[in-house]
């Protein structure tokens, strides 16, 4: 398989990539695509020349805009190379999908106890400072100095930081999401074929995830609301995200519908678009996952 010419140019979108960290707003684009290269190239080289390829690029990259790039690129090698190797060995998609979330997190928790342990920064209490800085130069705004009291920025700056596990896993799927779909569809022009997802008419989550939701539910009506243990964080993270799990599963089901009934493909979008709008409507996740609800629809 031939691949210097390609290979060099996934290396220079690499670059490009990098040297864009420091542009406002296109900055957001450059952190979701920037594992596509990455993958492609040690999908595609063997291990030396992978880092061959990439080496000159974060050097380049260094010193035209100095370390950030840098420290950036270095960020996503490990998921990049986690979501290679799966491509190399043929794992299936929820394992490899898994293994590169996984990856992100551990990189990310990685980094905050590094700066923690070695630089004496806390990230987490950086953001703190910062929230409440911001909360209180909106408060001694005239208008709203008499709405704003000590103890609602004290429960801003609590709430904003116990979502914060939330906030980092679905990140973190949304750059695996990304990287898996781009780099699927780049990779076949080399011929190699890679199982992507399942159609979305097909999409199931484990039966056992209804119980662990309706306990999380039970939990959130016991646990005091205003309760700063590790237990409120848990249910203040966890419902939400299995909540949005759930609102997955309804989108299937729609699809399902649509594909057994023959419906145009831009209704189960529609209504898949609407399901996000609406987070009670993943109730008809919670019970398509719960009953056999799928067989009462298709066709004997």
């Amino acid at each position: 398989m031939k691949t210097g010419g390609k290979s060099i140019l996934w290396s220079v979108a690499a670059l490009l990539l990098l040297l864009s960290i420091g542009v406002p707003l296109l900055n957001v684009l450059t952190v979701t695509l920037l594992m596509v290269p990455y993958v492609v190239l040690y999908t595609t080289l063997p291990k030396g020349m992978f880092f061959a390829h990439l080496i000159p690029v974060w050097i380049i990259a260094f010193f035209m805009v100095g370390p950030a790039p840098l420290i950036v690129g270095l960020f996503f090698l490990v998921p990049a190379i986690v979501m290679g190797h799966y491509y190399r060995t043929d794992k299936p998609v929820r394992s490899r999908m898994t293994a590169v979330l996984v990856s992100i997190v551990a990189i990310v928790l990685l980094e905050l106890l590094v700066f923690d342990a070695v630089l004496d920064l806390s990230v987490i209490g950086a953001l703190q400072d910062q929230i409440r800085s911001v909360a209180n130069t909106v408060a001694s705004e005239p208008a709203v100095s008499s709405l704003w009291t000590p103890e609602m920025i004290d429960q801003l700056v609590e709430s904003t930081v116990q979502v914060i596990p939330q906030a980092l896993l679905l990140s973190a799927f949304m750059l695996t999401a990304v990287a898996q779909y781009i780099s699927r569809r780049a990779l076949s022009s080399y011929g190699i074929n890679v199982k992507g997802l399942p159609p979305a008419h097909e999409w199931r989550v484990p039966r056992l995830l209804v119980t662990y939701y309706l306990i999380a539910l039970l939990l959130q009506l016991i646990v005091p609301a205003g309760d700063d243990s590790f237990m409120t964080t848990a249910l203040v993270n966890l419902v939400p995200l299995l909540r949005f799990v759930f609102t997955v599963q309804a989108i299937g089901f729609f699809f399902f519908l649509a594909h057994e009934k023959r419906w145009p493909k831009g209704v189960p979008i529609f209504i898949g678009f609407l399901l996000l709008l609406f987070p009670p409507l993943s109730l008809i996740g919670v019970l398509d996952a719960a009953f056999p609800i799928r067989k009462s629809f298709q066709k004997p």
